[in-house]
């Protein structure tokens, strides 16, 4: 118990400090084959590139305890591209959504259509169309664009950010918010439960206090003596808390494990699972709106092909294969520490476009969920820390129950002896 509390002198603490653990993302871009057809009105066809893997470092720093049995911290993220890794180069092109653009247009759809107009114009005069051919890096990365000050302009205040643009462009050398986390040293069973987030209680996201709610742990490690029964994180990735269930009991390299993974309802829509209606206005179930936490773009995040969600959304493409073997994320974790022994985290981010009236490059568009790209994050103990903890919590205490077997076989005829002495002496 102790070495698992959140302590300087526990043995668990530089793991917690400065995870020893190898995390790779490794992401995955969805192009779209035929853009001219789709602004006509055709389906998308998708064609999956990648993945595009890279090494993920992390380290938490600001390390403060509290006097009410909490620590708080920062965790950043280093992100390195690994080649050797890779299917392709972060110099290869893609063709993908304008996503500034088209998203821009479906937040601008209930404006003035004078307002559109002038803004149509204006993407003219910029050469903007609905689709873009960038390189990897560019997408990911970030990239100068015209239109980030244009859509400034005519609609101040509409996209909080100036610069590049960028779907990763704030992953990459930043922090995940501030974790104030209970170190377990008066509660073991509240140990790494988190008490706030960048000072909050709960978030103000959604609309329902249940689904604004701070739950769990900050998704690296979990109170011990753990129950086969589900585990919840706070994800600042999807601006929420997620609940995973227990799915079986396993081994991962010699030591037991419980293995988590996403229910059906994580992303449901309201209707199919009511307690999600808070994170309405939804769509099909499968797939969840994030824009009130993504600056109001029409973003949602889902399992990669759609997996677990509704047969139109898959349908409503052409490449989505969606399998529980590719697209299904877990995590296993050491029952008896709360310690994750090999985790997959996958999430895939969809826009939302249309045909906008006003706006001429959004053609004929038909109204679609379309996925620009998924990513997993992943790792598993290894090297010294996998054998330490092999040791320690698999080998010896398996050798301290066959000692304890040897010494009660041997202790059986002692005291058979015993008693035919004590009967012999009488």
């Amino acid at each position: 118990l102790q070495n698992v509390r959140i302590d300087p002198n526990s043995m668990s603490f530089k793991m917690w400090k400065d995870i020893p653990v190898p995390f790779y993302l490794s992401v995955h871009f969805f192009e779209v084959l035929n853009p001219q057809q789709v602004l006509q009105g055709a389906k998308p066809v998708l064609a999956q590139r990648g993945p595009y893997v890279y090494r993920e470092y992390r380290y938490k720093t600001n390390i403060t305890f509290h006097d009410n049995d909490t620590v708080s911290f920062l965790e950043y993220r280093n992100l390195f591209f690994q080649p050797h890794l890779s299917n392709g180069t972060e110099d290869e092109y893609i063709v993908v959504p304008n996503i500034l653009m088209m998203g821009a247009a479906v937040m601008m759809e209930k404006l003035p259509n004078v307002l559109k107009i002038l803004l149509s114009g204006a993407l003219a005069g910029l050469k903007q169309e609905a689709f873009m051919n960038r390189t990897v890096g560019e997408i990911l990365w970030g990239y100068e664009d015209s239109l980030i000050d244009t859509i400034n302009m005519f609609v101040p205040g509409l996209i909080p950010f100036k610069g590049k643009f960028g779907l990763f462009v704030e992953l990459n050398n930043s922090n995940s918010g501030l974790f104030t986390v209970n170190t377990g040293m008066k509660n073991i069973s509240q140990v790494h439960l988190v008490d706030s987030w960048n000072g909050q209680k709960k978030v103000n996201y959604w609309r329902s206090s249940q689904c604004n709610m701070i739950n769990g742990t900050a998704g690296e490690m979990w109170p011990p003596f753990m129950s086969p029964t589900s585990l919840e994180f706070y994800s600042p990735d999807a601006c929420r808390s997620m609940t995973l269930v227990y799915e079986r009991s396993g081994k991962f390299k010699g030591v037991p494990t419980y293995r988590f993974v996403a229910p059906k309802t994580l992303f449901a829509n309201g209707t199919d699972y009511p307690p999600n209606e808070g994170f309405c206005p939804c769509l099909q179930s499968g797939i969840q709106n994030v824009s009130t936490c993504r600056f109001n773009a029409p973003m949602f995040i889902s399992h990669p092909h759609f997996y677990n969600a509704d047969p139109s959304l898959v349908n409503a493409v052409e490449g989505l294969h969606p399998s529980k073997d590719h697209h299904g994320l877990f995590l296993d974790v050491h029952p008896m520490t709360g310690i994750p022994m090999n985790c997959s985290i996958k999430l895939q981010l969809n826009l939302y476009i249309k045909q906008v009236s006003g706006i001429t490059q959004t053609g004929k568009i038909k109204p679609v969920v379309l996925p620009l790209l998924w990513f997993a994050e992943s790792g598993s103990i290894e090297g010294t820390v996998l054998r330490q903890f092999y040791n320690n919590l698999v080998l010896i205490p398996s050798l301290l129950d066959y000692l304890q077997y040897i010494f009660l076989g041997l202790s059986v005829p002692l005291v058979i002896s015993a008693a035919v002495l004590m009967a012999r002496s009488k």
